[in-house]
């Protein structure tokens, strides 16, 4: 069996390699970043309708701060985001699979959302809300990472960043051997060429991700 490499930071990545296995994968965490709480300055709570939320990195970092905006009803891009902000006693009033654009599309306009977001993030374009957007976390690279003796292996990217990364670390004569399986078109894009084939997954979630693993551990598709 195709071994899966799953390269997402923790404690997403241990999350990953969890489903991964619960579907009968053969998967390996080398997560390639670190993230880091960045210091940040809570804003009036009152200013707002409403938090954004699109990364449960953003409640797990964001420190002692957060507890000031726990009137605001949140809006969260994906279940673990969800689940990550009811656990900091948080209203979740509505969430979804599909990505942020998916999501804002379904809310009222003219809302004013504060979005606790990254410091590597895409821009939200054409928003009918206004989105007042604050660092409260940052990815960093790991050093010391080794990409050793994964030829023939499936590569989940669930960022651009993660794409671009591993195609630093992994060895070019072993590329050619590598399935990238991708979260988005845009992470797929970021790998570059030389793989042994790219596919992005159907919807941007962990879920889609592992299904196209699975797929691709099954039945490769042609480069």
């Amino acid at each position: 069996m195709k071994r899966v490499l799953v390269l997402r930071p923790e404690p997403g990545a241990s999350a990953t390699v969890k489903r991964a296995k619960e579907r009968g994968l053969d998967a390996l965490a080398i997560p390639l970043f670190e993230v880091r709480p960045v210091d940040w300055d809570v804003p009036d709570a009152g200013s707002f309708d409403g938090l954004l939320l699109t990364s449960a990195n953003a409640v797990r970092h964001s420190g002692e701060q957060l507890k000031e905006l726990r009137g605001l009803p949140v809006h969260a891009v994906g279940a673990a985001t969800a689940a990550a902000a009811r656990e900091a006693g948080f209203d979740v009033t509505s969430s979804g699979e599909a990505g942020v654009e998916r999501l804002l599309g379904s809310l009222e306009p003219d809302l004013k959302l504060l979005h606790l977001a990254g410091e590597d993030r895409r821009t939200v374009d054409n928003a009918r809300q206004e989105i007042c957007t604050i660092t409260v976390y940052r990815s960093k690279a790991r050093d010391g990472v080794a990409v050793r003796d994964v030829d023939g292996s499936i590569a989940l990217l669930h960022s651009p960043r993660a794409g671009k990364r591993f195609a630093e670390l992994a060895e070019s004569a072993v590329k050619s051997s590598i399935s990238i399986a991708a979260i988005s078109e845009e992470a797929a894009d970021a790998a570059g060429d030389g793989w042994a084939t790219v596919e992005a997954a159907d919807t941007p979630t962990d879920e889609a991700l592992l299904a196209l693993a699975e797929r691709l551990c099954n039945n490769p598709a042609p480069k």
